[in-house]
């Protein structure tokens, strides 16, 4: 399994006790938003891309960062 695939699998495991620090960190995602989601990494990306109106090289950044502070990287 490839690191981003592994990565992946791990987010989706985690991804009720991750919801609440995605929430605080991207204000603009609903509870709609986070449970469609679901851990996927591309959706997590797209969902932020679309509220915030920024490119997607930024939103992958910004999700890239987040999950190098809990520990997902």
């Amino acid at each position: 399994m490839s690191n981003v695939a592994m990565n992946e699998s791990w987010l989706k495991g985690k991804w009720t006790e991750l919801k609440g620090k995605a929430q605080q960190e991207w204000g603009e995602l609903t509870n709609d938003d986070l449970d469609q989601i679901e851990g996927r990494q591309d959706q997590l990306i797209g969902r932020i891309q679309q509220r915030y109106g920024i490119a997607r090289a930024e939103a992958q950044e910004q999700v890239r960062k987040w999950e190098k502070r809990h520990g997902l990287r």
